[in-house]
């Protein structure tokens, strides 16, 4: 029985989860936290803990272990290097979940690429606001620097969890209505745009690059702030070949995998 379900059985939750469940071994040769680690391990290997489980926290598992909090979080900072868990700030540690493969082609649609993988989608705007063009998105969309447009923040979400936090931008001269459209479009981006008159629309270029998170960021994406995202800053243009969207997308690293179709 897998660590979290023993304690769940056996009452031990909050004050009561002081009776040890898993034995580790002082002077053994084998450090504390490194014996941790082989046990929670071990349980999601047999898959006695299932992928997406919620998993014991830190001061469950000191009570269980009978050490201190510093030596599990060094355990579960290494469970989580290795991919096996994933920490979500607020929320707690999980069983890490197989990487989505998100796929990049000339027509991609977040609700597609991921229901392709057998997983829920669903969106959440987060914030829609007027701007002044910033360089890069007056560039990318061939407009003037500093002519409004649509920011809209976008939250994806894979059966419920957060992979991706966009920051859309639209001409607003050519989508003054995006807003009201987002409203009745369940937050999806390609039928808001359909709304406002454009059916269809691809992708023209897309560059990646990683680094840190902002502190806002990782929390949208609930994933720790020293864990890498992945940048992919995208142009999406018309049938005529006019550039409609800038988009930065960021991406939880441990979570998905950037795949290019051609």
């Amino acid at each position: 029985m897998a660590i979290a379900e023993r304690m769940e059985a056996e009452g031990m939750t909050g004050r009561d989860a002081g009776r040890e469940v898993a034995r580790v071994e002082r002077g053994g040769g084998v450090t504390l936290w490194r014996q941790i680690e082989q046990v929670i391990e071990a349980d999601i290997v047999a898959g006695r803990a299932a992928a997406g489980a919620r998993l014991p926290t830190e001061a469950e598992l000191s009570a269980s272990f009978r050490v201190n909090r510093h030596t599990v979080r060094r355990a579960m900072e290494e469970l989580e290097r290795r991919g096996l868990v994933r920490i979500e700030q607020g929320r707690g540690s999980f069983v890490a979940e197989d990487v989505i493969d998100y796929r990049v082609g000339p027509r991609t649609r977040f609700s597609e690429v991921i229901a392709r993988g057998n997983r829920e989608p669903s969106g959440r705007v987060l914030r829609i606001a007027e701007i002044p063009a910033p360089d890069a998105v007056s560039a990318g969309l061939r407009i003037r620097k500093g002519r409004p447009v649509w920011l809209v923040e976008r939250l994806g979400l894979a059966d419920g969890r957060p992979i991706s936090f966009g920051l859309h931008h639209f001409p607003l001269a050519r989508f003054p209505d995006l807003p009201s459209a987002l409203a009745t479009s369940s937050g999806s981006i390609t039928r808001a745009l359909s709304t406002c008159g454009l059916p269809d629309y691809a992708r023209r270029t897309t560059r990646v690059t990683a680094r840190l998170p902002t502190p806002e960021e990782a929390d949208h994406l609930r994933q720790p702030r020293n864990r890498a995202v992945i940048v992919s800053e995208n142009i999406n243009v018309d049938p005529e070949g006019m550039p409609v969207e800038f988009c930065i997308g960021l991406y939880a690293a441990g979570r998905v995998q950037l795949v290019f179709e051609f």
